[in-house]
């Protein structure tokens, strides 16, 4: 049950990325924002993944190569998503980003040598109907849904490089990937600025300002940092394609009913359709593909807890 109501909660937190982004109302560049979210998220994991994990936060000499690559990885993909976020509606970065699972199989099976089975041809021609009916160049968000698509290819990346590398990264080691990630965004604090660090945004609705920098710091602290932090413990007692099957379709609902909720959001009946087709495809996807393979990697936070 406590796995279950984590499990709850690491999906709602990272169904507000979108929420946290737009709430800063442009006041922040979004390449400082994915810095200072980053950021937000190193400090929280460097102070609980030991806490968690029992285990001291020692510099990860023997697995420094993976550390920094997985970072890299890890800024990139924050950074593509949340920048497709400043393009289009909630549901239309969520449900593009899902095509990820299909990228992984095709990047595992060009450079892991992973087999195709014989069903993987049927969920490729839903997920392709989901798509075109989802009709991601049409319209004024063409571009946001080709970066979220886009931002799939490097989820996808991540994952393989993580079965590639035989991913079994210690509980601490995320923390150090997170630091790695915020320092390679640092020099957006140079490039574009600083943002309006001060600023404040009036809502009417609460009859008060709150400071933009509360948005950043929650981006930071809520939608990463405890979403890894939650993940690294689930991962613990849960096998880690059960979870993956769980937020490729729990994680973009919650999103996209959190945009029509707060910012009246509502997606295009072929979005509705697609994105449903898509999803299921690529839940039916990651199904078929964990078969034998329980604990292989799903996600850069795949820790190899369960034997600490």
């Amino acid at each position: 049950m406590k796995t279950l109501l984590l499990l709850l909660l690491i999906t709602l937190s990272e169904a507000t990325i979108g929420v946290f982004v737009k709430l800063t109302d442009g006041l922040i560049p979004i390449q400082t924002l994915n810095f200072y979210a980053l950021a937000f998220a190193a400090a929280f994991l460097m102070a609980v993944m030991p806490v968690a994990t029992g285990q001291s936060l020692r510099f990860p000499w023997g697995n420094l190569k993976d550390t920094i690559i997985i970072g890299a990885l890890i800024a990139a993909q924050i950074s593509v998503f949340n920048y497709a976020m400043t393009l289009v509606p909630i549901a239309n970065a969520v449900i593009f980003w899902s095509i990820a699972p299909f990228f992984v199989f095709i990047f595992s099976a060009l450079f892991l040598g992973e087999k195709a089975r014989k069903s993987y041809i049927v969920i490729f021609a839903i997920a392709m109907i989901g798509i075109v009916l989802a009709k991601p160049l049409e319209g004024g968000h063409m571009l946001g849904n080709l970066v979220a698509l886009g931002d799939g290819a490097i989820y996808a990346a991540m994952v393989t490089y993580m079965r590639y590398e035989g991913k079994s990264e210690a509980g601490n080691d995320i923390a150090w990937s997170m630091l790695v990630a915020s320092l390679i965004l640092m020099p957006a604090l140079v490039l574009v600025g600083p943002g309006a660090l001060t600023a404040t945004i009036a809502y009417d609705a609460l009859g008060m300002e709150l400071p933009v920098m509360l948005w950043a710091a929650a981006l930071g602290l809520v939608s990463t940092g405890f979403a890894y932090f939650g993940i690294s413990i689930v991962l613990k007692t849960l096998d880690a394609n059960v979870y993956a099957l769980v937020d490729i379709i729990v994680s973009p609902v919650v999103a996209t009913t959190l945009g029509f909720l707060i910012f009246a959001e509502v997606p295009a009946q072929g979005m509705i359709y697609g994105g449903a087709l898509l999803l299921g495809a690529g839940f039916w996807l990651t199904r078929e593909m964990s078969r034998g393979a329980e604990r292989r990697s799903v996600h850069p936070c795949q820790c190899a807890l369960r034997d600490i």
